[in-house]
């Protein structure tokens, strides 16, 4: 039986680090991006994502949190990167502390819908990317991954 984490709530001030993934959806010259709708990060733009349940696989897990998010079937491809997403709130405790796994992925169907954890969902060009007010983590993890897609690091389709 899978734990979920339904409750945000039960994702601040953690006893550790919780295990998240990202997916850098490439189409063309386009990335998919979300706003989130809950914190940490509530109205910002960044990638479709989020954490990983007890017992469930990281690639499972993405997939789940892009069709939940975005309404979008996905292959997945290779690991972009692993990092932290700390969060410190007034007192300087961690509010949030995610270690998170994004990965490149590519659109197989689906028609993009925003769920309702997110606020919007939208294709944005790679150079309208810089004109969202993105982290400087999520433009890093973007640049790695039309890097990926340009040395021809796509999908495959035999990972699973």
């Amino acid at each position: 039986m899978v734990e979920k984490l339904t409750d945000v709530a039960s994702r601040e001030y953690p006893q550790r680090p919780i295990v998240g993934v990202g997916a850098v959806i490439i189409q063309g010259d386009q990335v998919l991006l979300i706003q989130r709708g809950n914190e940490p990060g509530r109205g910002q733009w960044g990638i479709p994502g989020g954490a990983i349940e007890l017992g469930e696989p990281l690639r499972q897990a993405i997939r789940r949190e892009v069709r939940e998010e975005c309404s979008l079937e996905i292959e997945v491809g290779p690991v972009i990167e692993a990092v932290d997403v700390i969060v410190h709130d007034e007192a300087g405790r961690i509010r949030f502390h995610y270690v998170v796994v994004d990965l490149l992925a590519e659109a197989v169907g689906g028609q993009l819908t925003p769920g309702s954890d997110i606020l919007a969902a939208r294709w944005v060009r790679a150079d309208e990317v810089a004109q969202l007010g993105l982290s400087e983590r999520v433009v890093k993890v973007l640049r790695k991954a039309f890097e990926k897609k340009r040395e021809g690091e796509g999908i495959c389709m035999f990972d699973s």
